[in-house]
């Protein structure tokens, strides 16, 4: 199940309810959307930054950005080994074979502290590939709220048989 949802301004804005020129309250999406923004920044991967954060009632359980394992050297210009993979459909995938994506480590953090995941949403600043995609729906993650879209043709029948919602949340101003 693919949504879409227009999100507005995570940074606020005055108007709409703001008194006197305050700063509108962000929402919830907004909020934790601009917290997997600000998380990317700490990405190793040279081919793009990516950033997760892991949600239940509101709460953040845990966080993930892509790049090498803890303690183990991050990708640069000659550090950055890819491989390529054939989809059924014949498109090809390039990953690299020193990166670990954001939700992954988001989901690794949450078992290294022992924190329950089950029944929680994830933010990511892009939709998932579809080897995360299979890791959050063996977890139990229930909804995927994503800002840029990635290569969603190659997930959508998962997602139809898992029941896992797709939402496309796109704050302005992270």
């Amino acid at each position: 199940m693919h949504e879409e949802s227009n999100s507005g301004c995570c940074c606020g804005s005055a108007g709409e309810g703001g008194a006197g020129g305050q700063e509108q309250r962000l929402g919830w999406h907004e909020y934790f959307m601009c917290v997997a923004h600000l998380i990317s920044r700490r990405a190793t991967c040279t081919r793009g930054h990516i950033g997760a954060v892991i949600v239940r009632d509101n709460n953040i359980l845990s966080t993930g950005y892509n790049g090498a394992p803890s303690g183990l050297p991050h990708c640069n210009e000659t550090n950055c080994k890819i491989y390529k993979s054939i989809h059924p459909d014949g498109t090809i995938e390039e990953n690299c074979v020193n990166t670990i994506h954001a939700e992954i480590n988001a989901i690794a953090q949450a078992a290294k502290h022992g924190v329950s995941i089950k029944d929680a949403d994830i933010y990511i600043t892009a939709s998932p590939c579809i080897h995360c995609l299979k890791v959050l729906i063996n977890v139990g993650i229930k909804t995927i709220y994503y800002d840029k879209a990635y290569k969603i043709e190659h997930i959508a029948e998962l997602l139809r048989l898992s029941g896992i919602r797709l939402v496309q949340v796109s704050p302005e101003n992270c």
